[in-house]
């Protein structure tokens, strides 16, 4: 099994006439995913044609997004749209009912963000990123832009709030025989739609999947919080990375939300702490989490 997207899921692209949207969309068709639609306000009624391995697939675009999941049934949407625009299509998604929004530019302005997640929230929708390399269950479907050569489907669930992180310990796990079923992009911004705490749940219940990952790092609460569910709801093994243990206090590191307050709040130290009590094996690099998962019996 898998969890938030698979076989089944008809997949909608916000900004799909840009560089980036198209460009990710062929690599989505490419690997099998459903891709049911594109909105570009204004160029509704277009059908883009792509030659995928010598057959051509054809994806409808519509001007709203409403349209797109009245005409196709569309249950998933990744929006490929600047940072700017990433509220507008937010909101345009949660308003049409589509169950699964995510969002992948990064810099989206924290108030901005706030506003999506209590709008998404409140209409039941489930958000992720922003700042997010999107989802995959490999072996059924790809939203995003993830290098889906490394994936391969196994008992694995992974969540991370770092693409590089992820892709280096996906593309170990893959190389010594250690499948995934579910790799999520939390993403990096102080605000995300989802949090480890919102998605262990799912995790917890998919009976394939038999351990979890978690790839965190400095600043926030998430690893904390999350460590609380975990000592209370899961009974899987789970393996935490949390990076940036060498970073100064006070300073962003990459991510927006990757900073220690200059009282230690959100510091890898803290983090580990907690994680621990909770029974998590500790990794301290990506070659580490593959190292401890070789040790369980999956």
């Amino acid at each position: 099994m898998s969890i938030i997207i698979n076989e089944h899921t008809k997949l909608l692209v916000q900004g799909i006439t840009g560089r980036e949207g198209s460009f990710h969309t062929k690599t989505m068709l490419e690997y099998g995913t459903n891709v049911a639609a594109g909105v570009t306000p204004g160029k509704g009624g277009q059908d883009i044609v792509f030659d995928i391995n010598g057959r051509q697939l054809t994806v409808p675009v519509f001007n709203t997004v409403r349209e797109a999941a009245e005409k196709t049934g569309c249950n998933a949407t990744v929006i490929f749209v600047p940072a700017r625009f990433t509220p507008a299509g937010v909101y345009e998604a949660a308003d049409a009912g589509i169950p699964v929004i995510m969002t992948i530019s990064e810099h989206t302005p924290v108030h901005e963000m706030m506003k999506c997640y209590y709008a998404a929230r409140q209409k039941g929708n489930r958000l992720f990123g922003p700042n997010s390399f999107g989802i995959i269950s490999p072996g059924k479907c790809k939203a995003g832009f993830m290098a889906h050569q490394y994936y391969t489907p196994g008992p694995v669930g992974i969540m991370s709030r770092s693409a590089t992180n992820c892709y280096e310990t996906v593309m170990m796990m893959t190389a010594c025989g250690i499948g995934q079923s579910t790799c999520i992009g939390v993403g990096g911004d102080m605000i995300p739609g989802s949090a480890f705490a919102d998605l262990l749940p799912d995790f917890q219940a998919d009976k394939d999947t038999r351990a979890i990952v978690l790839i965190g790092e400095i600043g926030g609460s998430e690893e904390e919080i999350a460590a609380e569910y975990i000592k209370a709801k899961v009974t899987k093994p789970v393996v935490a990375l949390i990076a940036g243990k060498n970073a100064p206090k006070g300073k962003n590191m990459g991510h927006a939300g990757a900073i220690v307050g200059a009282d230690g709040t959100g510091s890898a130290e803290n983090k580990e702490a907690a994680l621990r009590d909770a029974g998590v094996h500790i990794a301290e690099s990506t070659t580490h989490i593959v190292e401890i998962l070789k040790t369980l019996k999956l």
